[in-house]
């Protein structure tokens, strides 16, 4: 009895301390990975990456989105910084609170040393908001980024003015009036908070006022839906500054973020390179 209740309570020892030392194994693999990337590029990397990860031995999945406690730490980052010195950003990030995007942009366009943005999936909502506060973006021919526009409970603000105008005033009650106001204006505010970002390339001559006032339009004004995926080919079209040299150490870094296990992997591959298997010497054939 007291060999089974030995068994029992190393089981919930490993339970419990196992996934708190593979996790600490893995954040140090990282911190490696970053610091070889560092040392590499000769700059400050900051990671901004949102993964569906599990806590605890529960395995309870939680995602994570832009928010507040980000942008405190990424300012704190950058202001420990020398201004001169490079700084690679890696996004791989659904989006999030738009003012905790605005906060993490516009410390980096007040940056004097160069700013590159490193999307190797994607950047969404928010994270493409951060990513043109960046004098390059460097993403995967096969990642995307996304529109800017406003959303106000769970609806695009241009579909709720469209939905006002068509209709008779007289017929809607004051709450929809209301919401179309507010829509009015984030549609408004944000598309100067792209204007202002960007204006940052103006001074520097790389784009044009009509062309930023013209990139601003087409991200903030809901020609598309919120999740639609602009291509790097559309993004460069824009006219901002994109390069697809992605470092080897970025996509290793990914590598690190494993998504919340729910079962059996979904994809499965053998890495190359693959030897080839021995074969039998032919039949006949003299050693």
């Amino acid at each position: 009895m007291d060999y089974i209740s030995l068994l029992l309570w190393l089981f919930i020892f490993i339970s419990l301390f196992y996934p708190v030392m593979q996790r600490r194994q893995i954040e140090l693999s990282r911190l490696r990975v970053i610091a070889n990337l560092q040392k590499k590029r000769k700059t400050r990397v900051i990671t901004l990456i949102h993964r569906e990860e599990s806590i605890s031995f529960f395995g309870i999945p939680f995602r994570k989105m832009i928010d507040i406690e980000d942008s405190e730490q990424i300012l704190r980052v950058i202001r420990e910084t020398p201004d001169k010195m490079p700084i690679d950003l890696i996004l791989h990030t659904p989006g999030g609170l738009v003012l905790a995007a605005e906060q993490i942009a516009r410390a980096l366009i007040r940056r004097e040393g160069k700013v590159t943005c490193f999307i190797p999936h994607y950047a969404m909502s928010g994270g493409t908001l951060v990513a043109l506060a960046a004098d390059e973006i460097v993403i995967d021919k096969n990642a995307v980024m996304g529109p800017i526009d406003p959303q106000l409970g769970g609806y695009p603000a241009i579909s709720i003015l469209k939905t006002v105008e068509r209709k008779n005033i007289n017929d809607l009650d004051d709450q929809t009036l209301i919401l179309a106001d507010i829509a009015e204006k984030a549609i408004n505010q944000v598309y100067e908070l792209a204007v202002e970002i960007l204006s940052d390339k103006e001074k520097d001559g790389i784009l044009s006022k009509e062309k930023i006032e013209e990139i601003a339009k087409e991200l903030t004004s809901g020609k598309w839906t919120h999740d639609y995926p602009l291509t790097c080919e559309r993004i460069k079209n824009l006219g901002l500054n994109v390069t697809f040299n992605m470092p080897e150490d970025v996509y290793a870094l990914m590598s690190l973020y494993p998504q919340a296990g729910t079962g059996r992997p979904s994809v499965q591959y053998v890495p190359l390179p693959v030897q080839p298997s021995p074969t039998s010497p032919k039949k006949g054939k003299s050693e």
